[in-house]
């Protein structure tokens, strides 16, 4: 393989156009109602895959139906699932998502969102890959420093490239003091401006990046949606404009932009050329419901840079 994404699988449940006035003493009206594989680690692996990267996952699924349908969206896409663990007697998490009419959108997770299965026994089959992704940093399972550590140590005593995108805090609250011995190991983390202003502090784009790079991480990739990215490492650092595009729903367009990048980089482009890439897949990715639906193959992406 050349890529093993490592995180939380669920089912999304989205709801878009919802109406808070009720029609009726129990009932609610929304323009529509659609269930849709995600999880950052599932989300990440689907795009990789489409993108012609040989990706596997790793990942915790119960053995119910919402399990069933994730394992067969990731067989279909060409995700190896030999890695996918199964038999825990955890439920597979459903998220409910509310999407608003310019394709932001709100979240409810559930205590099965805090199944925290344990990736550091795993480690062992890091040597078959060129690179992981961790998603994501902070959440289940990637919301203890030992398995956080252990996960990283592992993958650098492979040599293999390390992607860590990062969610906020929902049920334990890290802060990057608590993980500090781990990021070092980190060669790209991706967050989002929120995430980033969260952990650093910081409003603005270059500081916030400083912080991360203050912690011995390489590369600092802020996500900023409708305003493109920012990248700084210690040599360099730029802003790329987002692509001008009708968002639906953002369900998953952080994940198909660390895809996208991750991607890019196994190939051999420079970080500049990776992010214009990676911020290609994040604009297909919203001009649809759903964080898999819109992404097809690298060949519409080249045609949306307007490379082909």
């Amino acid at each position: 393989m050349d890529l093993i994404c490592i995180g939380m699988a669920l089912v999304d449940s989205i709801i878009k156009g919802f109406d808070p006035e009720p029609i009726s003493a129990s009932g609610y009206r929304a323009v529509s109602g659609t269930l849709s594989v995600g999880g950052e680690a599932v989300n990440e692996a689907m795009a990789a895959a489409k993108l012609g990267t040989k990706t596997g996952i790793l990942c915790a699924l119960g053995e119910d139906d919402a399990g069933e349908m994730i394992l067969g969206a990731l067989q279909r896409c060409g995700v190896d699932t030999g890695l996918v663990i199964r038999g825990t007697g955890h439920a597979t998490p459903v998220t409910t998502m509310f999407v608003r009419e310019d394709g932001t959108r709100k979240s409810i997770t559930n205590q099965a969102h805090r199944y925290n299965f344990h990736p550091e026994q795993y480690t062992k089959y890091f040597a078959q890959a060129r690179a992981i992704i961790l998603g994501s940093l902070f959440r289940a399972p990637f919301d203890d420093p030992e398995i956080i550590l252990s996960v990283l140590r592992a993958a650098k005593e492979a040599g293999i490239l390390v992607v860590a995108d990062t969610k906020l805090p929902n049920f334990r609250v890290l802060s990057l003091e608590d993980v500090k011995e781990a990021l070092p190991y980190v060669d790209y983390i991706t967050p989002n401006e929120d995430e980033a202003k969260y952990f650093t502090g910081k409003t603005e784009p270059e500081e916030m990046a400083d912080v991360f790079l203050s912690y011995g991480m390489k590369n600092v990739v802020i996500k900023l949606g409708s305003k493109g990215c920012y990248f700084k490492n210690g040599n360099e650092s730029f802003r790329l404009e987002a692509l001008p595009i009708t968002a639906v729903d953002a369900t998953g367009a952080g994940d198909n932009f660390v895809a996208g990048l991750t991607a890019e980089l196994l190939r051999g482009s420079s970080p500049r050329e990776a992010l214009r890439f990676a911020n290609a897949c994040g604009a297909i990715c919203t001009t649809a419901v759903g964080a898999s639906t819109a992404l097809k193959n690298r060949d519409q992406v080249l045609k949306m840079q307007g490379n082909k």
